[in-house]
């Protein structure tokens, strides 16, 4: 059992990851039938993406699965766990290169490179509670961690000294979390107008310009915007992503160079 002081905040509290018991039930008594830990937490990330993680609640879930708020303690100690769990989840949904492709399989690491950068931008944008819960837990489940060794892997044949990889890793990385996060927020407040992403764009464009203070910086925005193309928010989202990927993929390029030189 976690201790009252961990609950109330006062000790940092370990990760469910680092918890050492065996999963499933560990009560005294029956385990609750038809219940573990696997599709509790397919329940609470169904739950999240429904209603967010504001909303998200033990007794809302023990509700979705038709079982007392108890039963579920039977397999998590809090609500913190389960966010965990779920994050973790997530991750799995992930595709990634074969752990042996590399220059003898012919394998690109530009290629592999954007191809992460996208898988994680698009389950940041499917799962808008996710950013929330990156850096609030330690992230070292099993699927977190496989992510996070296929992008060593991929960086690490670019040719950069190993004392450098991590600041690779934290432009590429940082860089679409923040797009992702951002480019998700968006979508929910699109979603809960009942309009288009294009019809929200549009009248939002169209009242800002009429605010004498915003006018301005929205107007050279919108000029900016038409430059760089897109008939669509998704075309704009998209091409904004793709060169801001290729500035980071041409910035590590230019980085191998110099040091080579």
């Amino acid at each position: 059992m976690v201790r009252a002081d961990q609950r109330s905040g006062k000790t940092p509290r370990p990760s469910v990851w680092l918890n050492d018991r065996e999963r499933g039930g560990r009560r005294g008594g029956g385990q609750p039938s038809g219940l573990d830990r696997d599709r509790i937490t397919e329940a609470t990330v169904r739950l999240l993406d429904a209603e967010g993680l504001e909303r998200f609640s033990m007794r809302r879930l023990a509700a979705e699965l038709d079982v007392t708020a108890m039963s579920v303690y039977w397999y998590v100690d809090t609500k913190d766990d389960l966010l965990e769990l779920s994050l973790d989840h997530a991750f799995g949904e992930l595709a990634l290169p074969e752990a042996d492709s590399g220059a003898d399989s012919g394998a690109d690491w530009r290629d592999e490179l954007r191809a992460l950068a996208r898988a994680y931008r698009a389950l940041l944008v499917r799962h808008s509670w996710l950013p929330a819960l990156v850096g609030r837990f330690l992230n070292i489940g099993p699927r977190a961690l496989r992510f996070s060794g296929a992008v060593q892997r991929v960086l690490g044949r670019t040719g950069l000294p190993e004392h450098e990889v991590t600041g690779a890793i934290a432009a590429v990385f940082q860089f679409v979390y923040g797009h992702g996060t951002v480019e998700g927020h968006f979508r929910d407040r699109v979603a809960s107008t009942g309009l288009t992403a294009d019809e929200y764009h549009h009248r939002a464009m169209t009242e800002v310009l009429r605010h004498p203070d915003a006018s301005d910086v929205i107007g050279r925005s919108a000029r900016i915007m038409e430059a760089r193309g897109g008939d669509t928010v998704e075309e704009m989202l998209e091409r904004d992503f793709t060169f801001a990927l290729d500035l980071l993929v041409a910035g590590i390029e230019a980085m191998v160079a110099r040091g080579r030189g």
